[in-house]
């Protein structure tokens, strides 16, 4: 869809941090995180990949006529391991060199380019040229030399590596970088045979695949059954250790590339400090879910930062302690609220607006003010709930210069300040409205000010473990609830500046809108500005619940757990009490804010344990 990539990086967020950034092989790489070619061969969604946070993609394997299979994949889930009945199934050379050339992305695309399992050695290597000499002109990156199965001897590998040393420069005039891609279960000493044999010196470096061969097949079948899961993860350390302690003199310029068995950070991890300088995802990604390469970023920045000097904490008054200061006075504002809602309700100026005493509206309909203070108490307990969550959010977020909390304020800031204008779809304004906006708006601007981004420099979560697995259920209800209360939000403000009431507020109050404007035409203008300034604030509400929500859950942030709670609390209860208080039960009106509080309940159960249990370990 077009508006897909938006989306994705709009929940994921996983745009990298430039200290992911790093230069192999002549190549500039935003992230040490790459997409494995098989996974998604025929590129149906290297647009939406090119958003989770990776750095670079593969495509292949690559041969020079189409390979299909009909044979099933198979996944064994239990095991995390899928097993695919070829090696070699893609769409050929020429369908792969039209989509390369249109990605639909600025990533860095690497050829994975493999002779056709029944060819000679000649005509092997004639294949390979001919897909390099194709592939450059697609824009490929990179070609990752794919010339080891197990249907061939090793003098038969061999004479492929020569002839092709011999003649690929001249079909590369580009001088992309050729790398030498084996599977992790290739034998060491055949592996290095090939690397130390003469004109190697060309390979900038080794991938290593992510398949385990299970079994040798007939090779003018093209069947060659593999298996891509957590197995190759032991192959591919004990070969790049083997790799680096082998060659370490040129370990500055020699790439290793490991794509076996990354199902959770704390294996991108082992495979790099073994001496990988990037890992590809594959079968990780199908079973840990797409937002892995983002828990990968994250832990490979925590290890880089983590020995480096913390910057100074800024002052209360750089920054972060005029947000604090802005929630407190909303906290204040709602308590306010709240009190003058449950008591006289209206204020002398609204009474004023509308030419009319207490007693002549009691006249009018007896239900009138009770309606008007439900919805004055509604918004005084999400106004304590913003301030709630700015408070909190400045003091753990903005203080530490985390991007998301400081994108949270402001998306949800700017909302909440433009909600005050529209009132002029329903033409009353609400002078003490205007005097609170004017006086907190310049400490939302004062927050906003010289606040570079910093890294998270807590552990984050390495594991898929079952604590993990049930945060994440935590997380989607407090997604949902976002999405939710945002849909509420604007349905509400929407209804204040039209139609003002929905037919279960006329029911409540057995009075028409004709009626109420009969009585006295500033009435509705009053109610639609109580309906339309709750509906903004509980957007604004929202739009910081769900930011928190899709980006900022990590294991061990206690603050944020305390947040939800207590970001939550005022706002439900004034809800609720309110209703119930001055007798507006109806199912169907409350049915919205019971889905909602069900989220909010199973969403801090099930983000207790992994957000309170402590820091993450290893």
């Amino acid at each position: 869809m077009p508006s897909g990539p938006f989306v994705i990086r709009t929940l994921g967020h996983m745009e990298p941090s430039p200290l992911l950034e790093q230069e192999l092989a002549g190549l500039s790489l935003s992230t040490p995180v790459g997409l494995s070619g098989s996974l998604d061969p025929q590129g149906t969604a290297h647009k939406a990949f090119a958003q989770f946070g990776i750095g670079f993609i593969e495509h292949g394997p690559i041969t020079v006529r189409p390979v299909r299979i009909q044979a099933p994949i198979e996944n064994d889930q239990a095991n995390e391991t899928i097993r695919y009945p070829s090696y070699y199934e893609n769409e050929g050379v020429e369908r792969t060199a039209i989509r390369m050339a249109k990605p639909g992305h600025r990533l860095p695309q690497m050829a994975r380019i493999t002779p056709l399992p029944s060819s000679s050695p000649e005509e092997a290597v004639h294949e390979l040229c001919n897909m390099m000499a194709r592939l450059s002109r697609s824009g490929a990156s990179a070609f990752y030399v794919d010339i080891i199965n197990g249907t061939r001897s090793l003098e038969e590998t061999v004479e492929i590596a020569k002839r092709f040393t011999a003649v690929a420069a001249s079909y590369n005039p580009n001088q992309v970088p050729l790398f030498l891609y084996v599977p992790p279960d290739f034998p060491n000493d055949r592996l290095c045979s090939l690397l130390d044999m003469e004109g190697a010196s060309f390979w900038k470096g080794v991938v290593i695949g992510e398949a385990i061969h299970e079994c040798e097949d007939d090779p003018s079948s093209h069947n060659y059954p593999i298996k891509v899961g957590r197995e190759a993860k032991a192959a591919s350390l004990q070969k790049i250790k083997h790799l680096r302690d082998r060659y370490h003199s040129s370990c500055d310029s020699f790439v290793i590339k490991a794509g076996g068995g990354v199902h959770e950070p704390q294996d991108a991890l082992d495979l790099m400090n073994a001496g990988a300088n990037a890992v590809m995802l594959h079968s990780g990604l199908v079973y840990a879910g797409p937002g892995l390469p983002k828990r990968i970023n994250e832990a490979v920045i925590y290890e880089r930062v983590r020995h480096t000097t913390k910057p100074k904490t800024p002052s209360f008054w750089k920054h972060w302690g005029w947000m604090c200061l802005l929630g407190v006075g909303m906290i204040i504002g709602g308590i306010l609220s709240w009190i003058i809602a449950a008591t006289t309700v209206l204020l002398p100026y609204d009474l004023d607006f509308i030419g009319m005493s207490v007693e002549e509206l009691h006249g009018i309909n007896h239900h009138l003010l009770h309606f008007m203070s439900h919805d004055r108490i509604t918004l005084a307990g999400t106004m304590i709930s913003i301030g709630i969550l700015y408070y909190q959010l400045a003091r753990y977020g903005l203080k530490d210069g985390l991007h998301w909390a400081k994108t949270a304020l402001i998306t949800s800031g700017l909302v909440g300040f433009a909600s005050f204008f529209l009132y002029l779809g329903y033409g009353y304004f609400d002078p003490l409205h205007a005097v609170a906006a004017a006086l907190l708006f310049p400490m939302f601007l004062l927050s906003m000010r010289g606040n570079p981004d910093q890294p998270y420099r807590k552990p984050v979560n390495l594991r898929n473990t079952r604590l993990w697995r049930t945060a994440m259920w935590g997380q989607l209800c407090f997604v949902v609830l976002g999405f939710a209360l945002a849909i509420g939000g604007l349905t509400i403000a929407t209804v204040g500046v039209t139609e003002v009431f929905v037919p279960e507020d006329l029911a409540y109050l057995k009075i028409t809108p004709a009626e109420l404007d009969a009585a006295n035409p500033r009435l509705m203008p009053l109610i639609a500005h109580d309906r339309a300034g709750f509906g903004g604030a509980l957007l604004c509400d929202a739009l910081a619940i769900l930011i928190i929500a899709l980006w900022g859950i990590q294991q061990g942030a206690r603050w944020l757990w305390w947040t939800l709670l207590l970001g939550g609390a005022p706002g439900f209860y004034a809800g609720f009490s309110v209703h119930f208080s001055i007798g507006y039960t109806d199912f169907w009106h409350l049915l919205p804010a019971l889905f909602a509080l069900l989220l909010y309940v199973f969403g801090i159960i099930l983000l207790y344990p992994y957000l309170m249990r402590g820091e993450p370990s290893k």
